[in-house]
């Protein structure tokens, strides 16, 4: 599809009539607050709409406001992000809120050039935020809008390649010069979440097929080869006194700052015995690349606590913040051993 402006012109119009008659009504589309745009954008980032609209609902009703979430502190963020995993983005959020009003008075940054300056945010959310909050002309090109446009373009380039990625942005850049950017961008996204399906994409009822080039949609868009999955066994213990359970503070990349059953170290006299004996339970998770086989065993209590090390009492464990492997983990382990050997 050249990129001839009559074109566009009659492409934009096609969509946008298309989505005005049956986009979705979804919460973050109801409002132009860049506080629910971000908090939204960033919740939807590696996960699916469904999942985010309950704790889309949740977060606003515990942060109201971005001056609510800067005041907040971390170990709260955390434990009301937990479930949708890859914690890093309640981080990014929490930052944002606190350097915007720390530093900006409250005052959002409306262009996608400013937004970028903030943790976490890219080209993609820097772009929605000032598209769907301020109407500004910035493209964006999501995991739906790249197969919605690949296919359309019939782009043969894998679009995880710089020159493929260029093509695509370059298109959406020119597609949304134009009136109402929130719209034609809504559109876009909406066309690719909805009918240009990854598997079999709905094209009998495609309402811009008479502008689509490729003649094999399923076959779009291309990538490079990906790398393997990759299997890790993470070995953790479970150790209870008194109605408490310990737990230690994680401070690696992945969980930093949630609380994790604590790591069963190969050198301790637990460790050799790990080797003969069986866990409790083992869970196995994905995350990122890799398929984690995560083992739990029941150890009596230490005599002295490790660093980052805590006893919590069992009846306030879901006020901390868990990764959900380690809280789905607990939860089996105590109805494995009972409250006998929880009180013990």
């Amino acid at each position: 599809m050249e990129q001839h402006f009559s074109k566009i012109t009659e492409f934009r119009a096609e969509l946008a009539a298309w989505f005005q008659d049956h986009g979705r009504l979804l919460p973050w589309r109801a409002t132009r607050d860049p506080y629910r745009i971000l908090v939204s954008e960033l919740m939807l980032q590696q996960t699916q709409v469904a999942t985010v609209i309950p704790y889309y609902h949740r977060w606003l009703k515990r942060f109201p406001t971005i001056h609510d979430l800067a005041k907040a502190d971390e170990s709260e963020v955390l434990h009301a992000w937990q479930g949708l995993g890859y914690y890093n983005r309640a981080r990014n959020l929490h930052q944002c809120a606190k350097i915007i009003v720390s530093e900006r008075n409250e005052k959002f940054p409306s262009r996608a050039e400013e937004l970028l300056t903030l943790p976490g945010i890219g080209r993609y959310t820097a772009g929605a935020i000032a598209s769907f909050a301020f109407d500004q002309p910035a493209p964006i090109v999501d995991a739906n809008i790249e197969r919605a446009l690949s296919r359309i373009l019939n782009l043969q380039e894998p679009v995880d390649q710089a020159s493929g990625g260029r093509v695509l942005w370059d298109f959406a850049a020119g597609y949304v010069q134009s009136t109402h950017p929130r719209l034609l961008n809504s559109a876009l996204m909406e066309l690719g979440a909805t009918i240009c399906l990854p598997g079999k994409p709905l094209c009998l009822i495609c309402p811009v097929r008479s502008f689509c080039a490729t003649k094999d949609p399923e076959s779009l868009p291309k990538r490079r080869e990906r790398q393997p999955v990759e299997k890790k066994v993470e070995n953790h213990y479970l150790a209870l006194k008194e109605g408490r359970i310990l737990l230690e503070q994680s401070r690696g990349r992945r969980w930093r700052g949630l609380w994790t059953l604590p790591v069963l170290a190969q050198n301790s006299e637990s460790g050799a015995r790990m080797e003969v004996n069986l866990p409790l339970l083992s869970l196995s998770f994905p995350i990122t690349r890799y398929v984690v086989r995560l083992n739990i065993f029941f150890e009596e209590p230490p005599a002295t606590l490790g660093c980052g090390q805590v006893w919590h009492g069992l009846e306030l464990l879901d006020t901390v913040p868990m990764p959900s492997p380690h809280r789905r983990a607990v939860r089996r382990a105590m109805e494995r051993i009972g409250s006998s050997a929880a009180n013990g």
